[in-house]
């Protein structure tokens, strides 16, 4: 939609987009970036960006744009992303929760996937946490950050009491690494592996396969921080 978007403000004139990484299907985001190449230059970033909003779909929304040199790409760039991901459990939720949070109908010990969120956290072998991974793939990884809270940032008058959060950020992801880590976590809080599976999972050359991916609709691509 972007790209269309594109196309129709510069009118059919010469353009390139590039994004900072893509995302499945039904996964939000709070912040997202793209590269923008052109052969001609904006005159004025204040008109362009009303104009690029006004025609983009009303689940789009851009926030800012700035000139960038010719040394940049968005892909290569270094930078740190985190992830959110929001679920609930115990209960049906009312049916506006769907797009942005998962509901659990069982009960889940949130104290122990706390203490198995944290296990991720640090350099780690996740060939277990990619999508059909590859025997070609690097998967020692490093996860600067992952935490489970209870969650203060979304509210509505139609979400249940209590709501979860697990935040996670790194400088890069594989394919479903974050759903495979909250389906292994829900499954931690169901009792059906242990904090010692995890931490057997996290060792080079594991063998052990996590299976679960939790839904794309919890998942939120919170932000993106670019180094330098």
């Amino acid at each position: 939609m972007v790209d269309r978007t594109l196309n129709f403000i510069l009118d059919g004139a010469y353009f390139k987009s590039l994004s900072s990484g893509r995302t499945d299907a039904m996964v939000s985001a709070e912040s997202a970036y793209f590269e923008l190449f052109l052969k001609a230059p904006i005159d004025n970033f204040t008109e362009f960006l009303e104009l690029f909003n006004t025609n983009l779909p009303q689940d789009i929304r851009a926030l800012s744009i700035r000139e960038v040199d010719a040394e940049f790409n968005i892909i290569n760039h270094s930078k740190v992303k985190e992830y959110l991901y929001l679920f609930t459990c115990g209960e049906k939720c009312h049916p506006f929760c769907a797009p942005i949070m998962t509901t659990i109908l069982e009960d889940l010990n949130i104290d122990i996937m706390k203490q198995g969120a944290k296990l991720f956290e640090g350099e780690n072998y996740l060939k277990t946490y990619c999508y059909k991974p590859t025997d070609h793939g690097i998967y020692s990884r490093e996860i600067l950050t992952c935490e489970l809270v209870e969650n203060t940032i979304y509210s509505a008058n139609y979400f249940p009491k209590k709501t979860y959060l697990l935040r996670v950020r790194g400088k890069g992801f594989m394919r479903n690494q974050i759903r495979l880590m909250m389906g292994t976590l829900i499954d931690l809080g169901k009792n059906k592996l242990s904090l010692d599976d995890i931490r057997t999972s996290l060792l080079p050359n594991s063998t052990i396969k996590m299976s679960y991916i939790a839904p794309a609709s919890g998942l939120i691509l919170n932000k993106i921080e670019f180094e330098n």
